[in-house]
């Protein structure tokens, strides 16, 4: 068997940018696709990766701000629309199910329309949503095992890490989160290590233009890892390879080398700045 992992948006935060997507990330064994977070426009990136929208049938969210959810309603109504005619399970933390489902009675006038008038099958009767919030197995089958921990990401809680063991390759995805234990230990000697980064020496700088800058600099120092602590983490984990993703600030004022020199201080093994419709 054979993975790859493709950076479908490597963009922090709710903000459009021409040079970054919102964030999403899926992984492939042997061509079966494994969907983790659905920011803004992950549909249209799963298709520019050669991924078949009718092929779905796990997806897996992190948490609940909008820049890794909103996709989520387009993406169910669009692999649908592509001839999704089987089960596509979405894991993810509460209140997954009320989300859905109000994304699904959104879209309930086409829905309708279209299962008589084109003779698909009732979208909502494909989906099934699973609540995930504590640490647990979340789904195995024959190409993968997934396990999520809880990670420290305030005050957006339950938020999840997902760590993918398939036959040839472990990845592990952080979500959004501070430095936390759980996550090393969930990390401890994967492969692959796609981990967020926040560059805190031009936090003030990027922040000057916004109105509340100060609220909104107190939670992304509280809740999200400085670029500058992911190689100590990547180091206790033993990971062979950290991936640096959700890049907050994503403009592109911070060149990849100004990332890379950060992330590598402290860190033995591989560092690679994530690049949208990269593939790992």
């Amino acid at each position: 068997m054979s993975t790859r992992v493709v950076l479908l948006g490597t963009n922090g935060g709710p903000v459009v940018r021409s040079n970054r997507w919102q964030p999403a990330q899926v992984l492939e064994v042997d061509g079966t696709p494994y969907v983790v977070d659905c920011g803004d426009g992950v549909a249209r990136r799963l298709v520019e990766a050669g991924v078949g929208l009718a092929q779905l049938q796990n997806v897996f969210v992190t948490h609940h701000h909008c820049d890794h959810n909103l996709g989520l309603g387009p993406l169910m109504m669009l692999a649908w629309s592509s001839g999704l005619a089987t089960p596509m399970d979405i894991h993810a933390p509460t209140p997954i199910v009320d989300i859905v489902d109000r994304q699904l009675h959104a879209n309930k006038y086409d829905i309708d329309l279209r299962v008589v008038d084109e003779g698909k099958p009732y979208l909502p009767s494909l989906i099934r949503t699973h609540a995930v919030d504590t640490p647990m197995v979340v789904m195995e089958d024959d190409n993968v095992k997934v396990t999520a921990v809880l990670v420290d990401h305030p005050p957006v809680e339950p938020s999840l890490a997902f760590r993918f063991d398939t036959p040839d390759r472990s990845v592990v995805f952080s979500g959004d989160t501070a430095p936390c234990d759980a996550l090393v230990e969930l990390a401890k000697g994967a492969d692959v290590l796609v981990h967020e980064a926040l560059f805190t020496p031009l936090l003030d700088q990027e922040l000057k233009v916004v109105p509340n800058a100060s609220r909104l600099k107190a939670h992304l120092l509280a809740s999200h890892t400085p670029v500058e602590a992911l190689g100590p983490l990547a180091e206790r984990a033993e990971v062979g390879q950290l991936v640096l993703t959700h890049l907050v600030p994503g403009g592109e004022q911070i060149t990849d080398a100004m990332w890379l020199e950060e992330a590598s201080k402290g860190y033995s093994g591989t560092v690679t700045v994530g690049t949208d419709m990269m593939e790992l």
